[in-house]
């Protein structure tokens, strides 16, 4: 199945609106534009969205409703270049009120639903083709 594309349409000199079918918006622009995320900070949070979707179901059926989740998720590069060496993703649960053995057990459950299912993380481990096209738009007479 798959998602309906989204469209990054320039609103200004260096921003973009990013939009999908449901009526969400985001700000995109260059490292240093107030009110945007750049690029790579989207693919950050889809990397660290995806893994607390993922989670969130497993989590809170044993922790309870009211448990805190976040994740995070941090580029790996040199200095300068164009290309990630990695994304560090980690998730963030208040496990003190599990014993060490359900706590272990909840840790490994969680990796493996992530390992498994989350498609944005499973995506930037292997190569995908990401080809361009280019739609000339007709100029107006």
């Amino acid at each position: 199945m798959a998602t309906p594309p989204v469209r990054v349409r320039r609103t200004a000199q260096h921003s973009f609106v990013a939009t999908n079918d449901r009526g969400a918006e985001v700000r995109v622009g260059r490292v240093g534009q107030q009110g945007s995320f750049t690029p790579v900070e989207l693919l950050l949070v889809a990397a660290a969205g995806c893994a607390a979707v993922t989670a969130e179901d497993l989590v809170v059926r044993r922790l309870g409703e009211g448990t805190e989740l976040s994740a995070t998720a941090q580029d790996v590069r040199p200095a300068g270049a164009h290309q990630l060496d990695a994304v560090q993703v980690g998730l963030d649960l208040d496990l003190s009120t599990l014993d060490d053995e359900r706590r272990a057990e909840l840790l490994a459950v969680v990796n493996r639903a992530i390992e498994n299912l989350c498609t944005v993380t499973r995506t930037l481990k292997q190569p995908i083709p990401t080809p361009l096209h280019i739609t000339p738009t007709p100029r107006a007479s």
